[in-house]
């Protein structure tokens, strides 16, 4: 098994009037590790799909090895030797490991010789980069070791071009570096190709060894990594106007007050959520979050987050405990949001904080349109929503045909401004916030975090969860982890060592001792620093 070269020759694929990949040529040297960047809509997605045959292209080739081949279906292009690693889980939850390893063939003989089969795996098992029980179900699995899964179902048919999509969405810190350290090894011993789509510059840097830019369906630039810096990769992806207006990189925009955190603003004590089938999901949690601060949640998915942040919002019943704003016993009710101040930006808005039939002008008036100067004596001051809608729309850089128009017809990145114009309006004294900028585009990204750390800078406090590690230690100012549905680390986000925090993650951090993190930020880095001089 020998590694292959890709090349694409002036691929384009239309979608109506819409050019989603306009001649974009691309080449994959043999035996590497090739980074695919690009914003949301790029063509990333369009690119792979129509090399693996799930799309045909309108024009342009793609040859393997040199020869081109006519790539219409993905049995094509498996038996090619091409594979594809997809960012959402394909295993089949009721069957096996070793189940699952063989279904990946395809075609499967009417009797299935176990015996013979059980071997074959124990043997690929074993010279796998990574291990897992061949009996176990995926329902016992974690997120990361789904993920492993993904990743040996391909290895098993012994792919010489490894296609993988965001590999290391759901995995720590050390997972993302065991993978993508064995898939490079993998490729550098001439076993296969690897084309990885990431948004994670540090992966690029650390793993790959060329890496190509897509903007708006063109190939804008590629390069080897080597002498590359991410500010140049980011500049590439978002263009010379947006890197001149400092949206080429997040840390640009992230203008941090140095003032110390304030008064604790949003106070939880042993508090207690159930998950969706009756189990403990979040147990007894101690946390304060102080205005002027930004307390990051970090942990794998699964262990608690979602729980603890629909609960807190009201959407979810809670089992035990308290929780305070500005002292106040704090319930969640419409009342209580406005008059403390709590406002909230969910994982994915247009289904949980929108009603998308609505006009924007509407869904920016949900929390205000029945008080002054919006209402009065019950009736609607006709044109005050729709004035106070268009100047949120500019101050929020809103792209829509106009406020009257229905807000589900806006992009994701659109509809987070939207959200953020309405949460972030009245300046918030508290802010729930869940992985704000999943799905969004680079820019995007750069300017929901910069409204995030200004509200902070304002007073609010912030309570955030995010699954990527990274926008965490980038935003945030204390970070605490959950695992289990406790949380078992907290530390101050400026120095933090990612991979301690990401043994915590992973529940391998020599016990799941609870942290109470009730304390000052003060109190929090001190600890840290007597950890780190004894």
């Amino acid at each position: 098994m020998t590694a292959l070269s890709l090349e694409t020759v002036h691929l384009t694929k239309r979608f109506g009037a819409f050019t989603a990949l306009d001649g974009v040529s691309l080449h994959v040297r043999p035996g590497t590790v090739h980074a695919l960047l690009g914003e949301n809509g790029a063509g990333k997605s369009t690119l792979v799909k129509c090399i693996v045959g799930y799309q045909r292209p309108d024009d342009g080739a793609v040859l393997l090895d040199g020869r081109e081949h006519d790539i219409h279906a993905p049995t094509v292009a498996r038996a090619l030797g091409i594979g594809m690693v997809y960012q959402h889980f394909t295993v089949v939850p009721g069957m096996t490991v070793a189940e699952n390893l063989l279904i990946a063939r395809g075609a499967l003989p009417a009797v299935i010789d176990w015996t013979a089969v059980r071997a074959e795996l124990q043997a690929f098992m074993a010279t796998a980069p990574f291990q897992l029980d061949l009996d176990a179900t995926p329902q016992a699995l974690s997120a990361g070791e789904k993920q492993k899964l993904e990743i040996l179902k391909q290895l098993f048919l012994k792919p010489r071009l490894l296609i993988l999509d965001e590999p290391t969405s759901v995995l720590t810190p050390q997972e993302a570096d065991e993978v993508l350290g064995a898939l490079r090894d993998r490729a550098h011993a001439g076993q296969c190709s690897v084309v990885m789509i990431t948004h994670k510059f540090r992966e690029v840097m650390a793993f790959a060894d060329d890496v190509t830019v897509l903007r708006r369906g063109r190939l804008v630039d590629s390069r080897a990594v080597a002498g590359t810096q991410p500010a140049e990769m980011a500049a590439s992806m978002v263009g010379e106007d947006a890197s001149a207006r400092g949206e080429a990189t997040g840390a640009a925009t992230l203008q941090r007050s140095a003032q110390p955190p304030g008064p604790v603003r949003l106070a939880l004590r042993g508090f207690t959520v159930d998950g969706d089938r009756g189990e403990t999901a979040v147990d007894g949690l101690d946390l304060d979050v102080h205005a002027g601060e930004i307390v990051g949640v970090a942990g794998v998915s699964g262990n608690g987050q979602r729980e603890l942040m629909e609960a807190l919002a009201g959407q979810r019943r809670r089992a035990g405990g308290t929780v305070t704003v500005n002292g106040q016993i704090y319930t969640a009710t419409r009342r209580q949001n406005r008059d403390l101040k709590v406002r909230g930006l969910p994982e994915e808005p247009l289904r949980n904080a929108c009603v998308a039939s609505m006009s924007v002008a509407d869904n920016i008036g949900l929390r205000s349109f029945d008080e002054p100067p919006f209402a009065h004596a019950g009736l609607r001051v006709p044109g005050a929503l729709a004035r106070r809608a268009r100047a949120l729309i500019a101050t929020y850089r809103v792209k829509t045909q106009g406020e009257g128009a229905p807000i589900g017809s806006l992009s994701g990145g659109n509809v987070q401004r939207a959200v953020l114009a309405r949460e972030l309006s009245d300046d918030a004294d508290v802010l729930l916030v869940s992985n704000p900028v999943f799905g969004l585009d680079f820019t995007a990204v750069a300017e929901v975090h910069a409204r995030l750390v200004a509200a902070r800078n304002r007073g609010a406090a912030v309570l955030m969860v995010s699954e990527d590690l990274d926008e965490l230690l980038h935003v945030a100012d204390r970070i605490v982890v959950m695992s289990g549905g406790r949380l078992v680390h907290a530390c101050a986000a400026a120095g933090a060592d990612r991979h301690d925090i990401g043994r915590h993650m992973g529940g391998h951090a020599g016990g799941h001792a609870v942290v109470a993190v009730a304390d000052s930020p003060a109190s929090v880095a001190a600890a840290a620093q007597h950890k780190e001089a004894a």
